[in-house]
């Protein structure tokens, strides 16, 4: 590789590294030490004990991210909420906003769950849905309740263990059929949802990122069940 290219990535790296850290300090000002949350942080698989091929470190949707696609009266009191590979809580804690009947993370790494059910005890005296269940479970053989009706993914893992997730959420819409939104946030593996011709794209949204291909990449898509 050319020394020039080589110059041009190394450029590209450090401002993407100053871009997030820059994200992650305006969160931590403005929501994290206001509410008492932890949410902010990236954390690596290995340090949580859960390293795997296909699986992709933890790292926080935007505090924004799920009011992009989703608008509180497309919400009812029978809709319920499914986070796969939900972390720390940021996308429960947003979810749990709406009027949702119930909302649910799933998260293989027990540390994780236990920093989320923290972060909901911090806020649940602001929270709308009261009824909010954090799974310790490995979403790729994890039953989807058959009344959910929105699940929101954010990169959790890829290849195979993404397609088994969908297969498990194909099984739930067989055994009760229904109109289901599936939001998935850096859609790298939209062609396995497309290929189960269960879902429609009805929705995207840009990410906030600089420069048109990162922006393309961290898009926000929102499917539909049919």
């Amino acid at each position: 590789m050319a020394h020039s290219q080589l110059l041009g990535q190394s450029a590209r790296s450090l401002a993407r590294n100053a871009y997030l850290n820059g994200r992650r300090v305006l969160s931590e000002a403005l929501f994290e030490n206001r509410w008492g949350t932890d949410t902010a942080r990236v954390a690596d698989l290995d340090s949580l004990g859960i390293a795997a091929p296909g699986r992709v470190r933890y790292e926080p949707s935007g505090w924004l991210d799920l009011r992009r696609v989703l608008g509180h009266r497309d919400v009812t009191a029978d809709d319920v909420f499914l986070d796969l590979g939900s972390g720390k809580g940021r996308v429960v804690l947003q979810a749990a906003r709406y009027p949702f009947r119930r909302v649910i993370g799933v998260e293989l790494s027990p540390s994780l769950v236990r920093i989320a059910a923290a972060n909901v005890d911090a806020r649940r005296d602001k929270l709308r849905c009261s009824d909010i269940e954090l799974v310790t479970a490995d979403a790729t053989k994890f039953v989807v309740p058959d009344d959910v009706t929105v699940v929101y993914l954010y990169n959790p893992f890829r290849g195979p263990l993404f397609a088994a997730a969908i297969d498990r959420l194909c099984e739930s819409l067989d055994r009760q059929p229904r109109s289901l939104r599936l939001i998935y946030r850096t859609p790298l593996e939209e062609e396995l949802i497309l290929d189960t011709g269960r879902f429609r794209l009805i929705r995207s949204a840009r990410g906030l990122r600089p420069g048109r291909a990162w922006s393309q990449k961290m898009s926000i898509r929102v499917y539909s069940s049919h």
